[in-house]
């Protein structure tokens, strides 16, 4: 029997190709019977360049990177579309769903410093990491960011900084940085990774003092919810605990009626046969810090969604709600 191609629509970034491709090896072992080929598109998030990323396409910024690759599904000019989960809205869009959710990358962040004056913090994982980094950068140093979720954690240690907001590439976002439009900069772990550019990592950035996004380090491959043979590729290529921690994730946002841009942060990780869940919501100042965190065994999506649930409700409890809509 033979199969039409398996089309992977994608951004056309740098980073973003590379998700596609790494998908599309994924895919050539998984499931040999099927050719695969890349359809790169443009988002708004990718054409505008100049507006804070939480001001664009309205609702906060929710959808800027995934709408019109969405779009491409639904009206049959591709059939799979690969996202940084993170960018990934929790509300499902009508007619597709979310296929497959591959092994995690790294799902931290990290400070790069300017090339030539980076200090490394290699090898360091004491619980005073951040500070120990952080005496690196002078009084209201210029941080290159434009997340609320990043912004409000470093306040929250250092009121001093001040923020620009960084759009662009990874690459472009360095090159700004060496330039001295910035005095550091933060970025996920895991692009600098997958482009080979860990070598600009100064200091990684970990819990407690940094909790990621939700969902950071994880891709998310959807497809239209009527494409059986896909969908039966596709789930080959899920990794359960990965999928499970992101599931756990994603109900926290979801219950909580945050969008991807909000300043709440996520840290889920295994313990023996159960998942450890530790989330955290913050006012932009940083100043109000709302912290919830949970165990529970975790044996399928249903459990997963319910460590979620019972993480949000505490939080909403505590009134952390009141700071997602300040």
């Amino acid at each position: 029997m033979s199969f039409a191609p398996i089309r992977i629509a994608t951004r056309a970034s740098r980073l973003a190709m590379w998700q596609a491709e790494h998908v599309r090896e994924l895919l050539k072992s998984a499931a040999p019977e099927r050719a695969v080929e890349i359809v790169p598109l443009s988002t708004i998030g990718d054409r505008d360049k100049t507006e804070p990323l939480t001001q664009l396409g309205g609702d906060s910024g929710t959808g800027i990177f995934t709408r019109e690759i969405q779009a491409a599904l639904i009206d049959g000019r591709a059939d799979v579309a690969v996202h940084s989960l993170k960018d990934l809205p929790t509300e499902q869009v009508e007619g597709l769903i979310l296929a497959a959710v591959p092994q995690r990358g790294a799902m931290f962040d990290v400070l790069v410093l300017p090339e030539g004056r980076g200090q490394k913090a290699e090898g360091k994982s004491d619980p005073d990491l951040l500070p120990s980094a952080f005496r690196v950068l002078p009084s209201a140093a210029r941080i290159g960011s434009g997340s609320p979720r990043r912004r409000a954690q470093l306040l929250h240690h250092r009121p001093d900084l001040l923020f620009v907001e960084a759009r662009g590439n990874v690459e472009t976002r360095l090159r700004k940085l060496d330039e001295g439009q910035f005095d550091a900069l933060v970025l996920a772990e895991a692009g600098l990774t997958r482009l080979e550019l860990a070598g600009r990592i100064s200091a990684p950035l970990r819990p407690p003092f940094m909790l990621p996004a939700v969902g950071q380090g994880a891709l998310g491959i959807e497809c239209r919810s009527d494409d059986e043979s896909t969908r039966e590729a596709l789930a080959r290529l899920t990794d359960r605990a990965t999928l499970h921690a992101v599931l756990a994730e994603r109900t926290v946002l979801s219950t909580m009626r945050a969008g991807c841009h909000a300043p709440l942060g996520v840290w889920t990780r295994p313990e023996g046969d159960s998942l450890r869940l530790t989330a955290v919501v913050l006012s932009l100042d940083g100043v109000q810090r709302f912290e919830s965190e949970r165990l529970a065994t975790v044996g399928s999506d249903a459990d997963a969604v319910a460590l979620g649930n019972a993480v949000a409700e505490d939080l909403l409890t505590q009134g952390a709600a009141a700071l997602l809509t300040s």
